[in-house]
């Protein structure tokens, strides 16, 4: 079963080199990696393929920063084309330790449809956020949970294993999220329409290299999709 790896990057040249050469040293069979990328000024697409000609790799590589949501989308259609039985979400950098693609593949051959590397449930951990940055988090994914009625309590994480049918029957197309309020929007369709999701404990590292992409408007658009998903006719 082919097994791909979505990574969408902006400015991600100093982390993606050892990004993909880690994935990669895992040996896992029938191994794909699609990068979506921005237009990186840095030279991220460019990089990438190069790396493509040694690695079973795709770069889609877009006109400009046109959104986390639709990169994601973009790297799923992408991964159906090939059709891929597995399809995972994945940061560029390195704040999800590769090592633990495989714990997330197990629990997927548990009979789980969703498999979320969390950093809220027992075990979880987040390194390298100060306590008013952490306690936010905490706080806005409460509030979202409560709001919207969702079980997963990392409901932000970008982490995550999906089968290919569950991405393929919640409708893309349909989601209008596209900054971090996708991964919320994600959630609540994969929940509302009953695939079992599963989260496991994973120790987030804020990145060593490079620049948080989050802002204001990120921040907005979370609590705004809260309130249009729960209010929705």
């Amino acid at each position: 079963m082919l097994k791909c790896i979505v990574i969408p990057t902006y400015n991600e040249s100093e982390n993606i080199v050892e990004l993909v050469k880690a994935i990669f040293s895992l040996s896992i069979t029938d191994l794909h990696i699609v990068v979506v990328d921005d237009n990186s000024p840095d030279g991220t697409g460019r990089i990438v393929s190069e790396l493509a000609r040694e690695y079973p790799l795709t770069v889609i590589n877009r006109k400009g920063k046109l959104g986390l949501g639709s990169a994601y989308v973009a790297g799923f259609k992408k991964a159906f084309e090939m059709k891929a039985g597995l399809i995972f979400e994945m940061d560029a950098d390195f704040s999800h330790n590769p090592r633990d693609i495989p714990r997330l593949l197990e629990e997927i051959s548990q009979g789980n449809d969703v498999v979320i590397g969390s950093r809220r449930v027992f075990g979880g951990n987040v390194l390298g956020w100060n306590t008013r940055r952490n306690f936010q988090s905490k706080c806005a994914m409460l509030f979202a949970r409560f709001m919207l009625g969702l079980k997963t309590k990392d409901i932000t994480a970008g982490f995550r294993c999906f089968r290919s049918s569950v991405l393929e029957n919640i409708g893309l197309e349909k989601i209008t999220s596209n900054s971090y309020a996708f991964q919320e929007e994600v959630v609540y369709l994969c929940e509302k329409n009953g695939f079992k999701v599963k989260e496991i404990p994973v120790t987030f590292i804020d990145r060593q290299y490079g620049k948080s992409k989050l802002g204001v408007k990120d921040i907005l658009e979370f609590f705004w999709t809260i309130f249009r998903l729960r209010f929705k006719k």
